[in-house]
């Protein structure tokens, strides 16, 4: 077996197994909760704490839609799109009405299965480039936001509030559903046959299909999967915020994609890892908590995110042992001559 190979495979005991990915972030995340008691106690607050927990709940939802979707070898740009729908589709329509809330929420959903749908045809099936198709599916998302709105933000419905925006036993509504998204896509993709093949086509396509395995049919299903995913995010996002704006859903594009990385999922598919991706979405929403209470201007987060996505690509996709045994090679080269 391979360094690679080892990585990705985890370290197994008799009953579970722990990946690489978990093990670095899960440091991470205890070095920073250390670094913000330090540095800036009034990060890890009560009061900062259940602020940052319903943007970690949403973070999750989008982070394991991109992971099924990258676990393929693709990615998908159609985040802000479908984030921003579901949010003005749940707000806009209902205008207030608890009563509409139910098939708004409907709405969204269909709406979100035809745009994954859309997705795992252009990709999956004809094989476009995943770039170039889901940033078109992202214009057209956009286009739909726009007829919409109007690019104008409206107040959510008190139910809606009360369910993504309240609080039961303390903790913020927004983790539960949070929560419920890591348990139904780890037992899917984990514990079911489906979900083994799915992993398999991910690791090895060419392999899963001279097995007999639908290659296309999985890759296309992946994106049907995170469309519902980003759908999750968006209503939760509309009931947190209470007033969202149409536009909300573009700066959960970068750390959708970091969380992953982050969490050990190759950018060139292979195995997923669900909890260590929820586990990177804690650190990345803490420490956008941890800059804004240092006082570091808020549009440093961007810069703070792409190099958090720079460090997990560095970590997980670079040949760390091959770059090691090739500079071993030429000093020993060097000190023969």
């Amino acid at each position: 077996m391979s360094v690679t190979e080892r990585q990705h495979t985890g370290l197994k005991s008799s009953r579970f197994t722990v990946s690489r990915g978990l093990i670095t972030v899960g440091v991470a995340v205890v070095a920073l909760f250390i670094v913000s008691a330090i540095v800036a106690p009034s990060s890890i607050s009560q009061g900062a704490i259940l602020g940052m927990l319903p943007f970690f709940a949403v973070l999750t939802c989008v982070g394991l839609g991109q992971m099924l979707v990258v676990q393929q070898g693709g990615i998908d740009l159609s985040i802000p799109g479908a984030v921003s729908l579901a949010i003005v589709v749940v707000s806009r329509i209902p205008n207030g009405d608890n009563s509409l809330l139910l098939p708004a929420v409907l709405l969204a959903t269909g709406i979100a299965a035809l745009a994954g749908v859309l997705n795992g045809v252009l990709v999956g099936l004809l094989k476009l480039n995943a770039i170039i198709a889901t940033l078109g599916t992202n214009a057209l998302l956009f286009a739909v936001v726009l007829g919409i709105s109007g690019g104008s933000p409206t107040t959510t419905t008190r139910a809606l509030r009360d369910i993504a925006g309240g609080l039961s036993f303390g903790v913020p509504n927004s983790v539960f559903f949070a929560v419920a998204a890591l348990i139904v896509v780890s037992l899917m993709v984990k514990k079911t046959v489906p979900g083994r093949r799915f992993e398999a086509v991910g690791a090895n396509p060419i392999a899963a299909r001279a097995t007999g395995l639908r290659v296309r049919t999985h890759q296309a299903a992946a994106y049907v999967w995170a469309q519902l995913l980003y759908c999750l995010a968006g209503i939760l996002l509309a009931g947190i915020t209470a007033q969202p704006t149409a536009f909300q859903g573009n700066s959960y594009l970068i750390p959708a994609v970091a969380v992953v990385v982050l969490g050990g999922t190759s950018l060139l598919g292979g195995r997923g890892y669900p909890l260590a991706t929820v586990v990177a979405a804690l650190f990345l929403s803490q420490l956008d908590q941890f800059v804004l209470a240092a006082g570091v201007p808020f549009a440093v987060r961007s810069i703070i995110q792409a190099a958090a996505l720079a460090v997990g690509v560095g970590l997980y996709t670079i040949n760390w042992a091959g770059i090691r045994a090739r500079l071993g090679h030429r000093r020993r080269a060097a000190t023969a001559t």
